[in-house]
């Protein structure tokens, strides 16, 4: 069968499989798209799975269908649904009020927390990662006085049109889903390729770069690793040009308890986290160094009292510092993650032997408690190289199959992610689905 039949067969299998869910979809008409959020309907699937409850690394649906969780919401729920130290934290500080616009004692813990942990002094609290990451960009024109920054092609750092530009055949546009922006995000963004130091030398050299924003390893569109001394080199010459360098780790914190950055001893101006740093409710958290926190002192102190328009009235609540520290104190432990690495270890070696045993042109690629399932016999080194080897009908086929048998992995690419509840048997699990689709693909025909 060509890979389109396979991909009917799946879908009828699914509907077939989920009355309940296809029942409550058709009643959801008043969500535009059908969902709450559009990304809602990004899954394979042809109607959404509706969720009755999640618990540890299981997820189970209306329909009763249970499924080992490789994606736990793109990170949020890094460490587990439903953890029981954060849900009475969150039912104590509900009953004490939630939101001041006032700091708790709380929230001193939190920040000293934080910074021992990553090791930057001074933090800040935003509502969402794109929320932290615009105030970032913001604060870094405003030091510097240069109105420009760099990202990668291939980067999503949230919501933030700065970031919408990528690389079509070489030239620098709009990406294709920034949608009702009028004015052209080049004119102030430079995008290059991810691990190309010739062209990052020839950027910064301008002098018109205010800020790099990177993620320490690429996660967006398929993950992509650093070249070995790229993010010395990148250090570098950010350094040597009066340029900041932002790390956004809202997807790399899995690497380790301190994130990538810790990890590998990376040296950023500011630190991006968001996601699973509150378990899921919605916070996410910036750091500066000391350096750069008198130069942004400097910069408020000259635009006068109430004049920055950076940040927002929900940031900082109390519910979310009180999720922020039961994260940092009791669930996000060298423990947990020693365990998540275990896990994702055991993962990678299950694909490894999956591809060896069937001979793929598959490759996987490894950071930290994540992996992701390239269809490519090598890892690409940039976007440009990943946006070849997404076969979307493959992927869409791979995706179907695996929720058809109970696995989950992050809608987007191949992306799998261990949390400290993922047991062997899940692993195994989900290694044995891949081992199947990859006697079925060989089947399929030509398009």
């Amino acid at each position: 069968m060509t890979v389109a039949d396979f991909i009917s067969e799946q879908r009828e299998l699914f509907a077939a499989a989920n009355p309940i869910s296809r029942s409550l979809s058709a009643k959801a008409s008043a969500w535009r798209s059908g969902v709450p959020m559009h990304w809602m309907r990004d899954w394979a699937t042809p109607f959404p799975i509706y969720v009755n409850n999640a618990r540890g690394a299981t997820l189970t649906d209306v329909d009763g269908h249970a499924y080992d969780d490789f994606c736990l919401g793109d990170t949020p729920s890094m460490f587990g649904h439903a953890r029981p130290e954060l849900a009475a934290a969150m039912a104590e500080q509900a009953g004490q009020g939630v939101g001041f616009m006032l700091p708790t004692e709380t929230a001193n813990t939190v920040g000293m927390l934080l910074a021992q942990r990553f090791g930057l002094p001074q933090w800040q609290v935003a509502t969402t990662a794109s929320d932290a990451n615009r105030a970032a960009i913001r604060w870094a024109r405003a030091v510097t006085g240069r109105s420009k920054i760099l990202v990668f092609d291939g980067c999503y750092h949230g919501m933030v049109e700065d970031c919408f530009v990528a690389l079509y055949d070489g030239k620098p546009a709009n990406k294709k889903g920034l949608i009702g922006q009028v004015r052209d995000q080049t004119e102030t963004t430079t995008v290059i390729p991810f691990n190309d130091i010739p062209a990052l030398e020839a950027a910064l050299q301008t002098g018109e770069i205010a800020a790099v924003l990177a993620e320490p390893v690429m996660t967006n569109c398929g993950m992509i690793l650093p070249q070995p001394g790229f993010h010395r080199t990148l250090h570098e010459l950010t350094a040597r040009h009066g340029t900041l360098l932002v790390l956004d780790e809202t997807h790399t914190l899995s690497s380790g308890p301190a994130g990538y950055s810790g990890e590998h001893g990376l040296q950023p101006d500011m630190l991006v986290i968001g996601k699973a740093i509150a378990g899921g409710v919605p916070a996410a958290v910036w750091g500066v160094t000391s350096d750069l926190a008198a130069r942004m002192n400097v910069a408020e102190a000259l635009a006068g009292p109430g004049s920055s328009g950076i940040g927002t009235t929900l940031s900082g609540n109390a519910l979310a510092m009180r999720a922020m520290h039961v994260m940092l104190t009791e669930v996000m432990t060298d423990d947990a993650y020693a365990r998540m690495l275990e896990g994702a270890e055991t993962l990678v070696a299950g694909l490894r032997d999956v591809i060896d045993t069937h001979d793929l042109p598959w490759s996987v690629v490894h950071v930290g408690a994540r992996a992701e399932l390239i269809f490519a016999p090598q890892p690409p080194h940039d976007a440009a190289a990943m946006r070849k080897v997404l076969d979307h009908h493959l992927l869409e086929a791979f995706h179907l199959f695996l929720i058809n048998r109970g696995v989950l992995i992050a809608p987007f690419h191949n992306m799998m992610l261990i949390s400290p509840h993922t047991d062997s048997a899940a692993i195994q699990r989900l290694a044995a689905a891949v081992g199947e689709f990859a006697i079925a693909q060989q089947t399929f025909q030509p398009v």
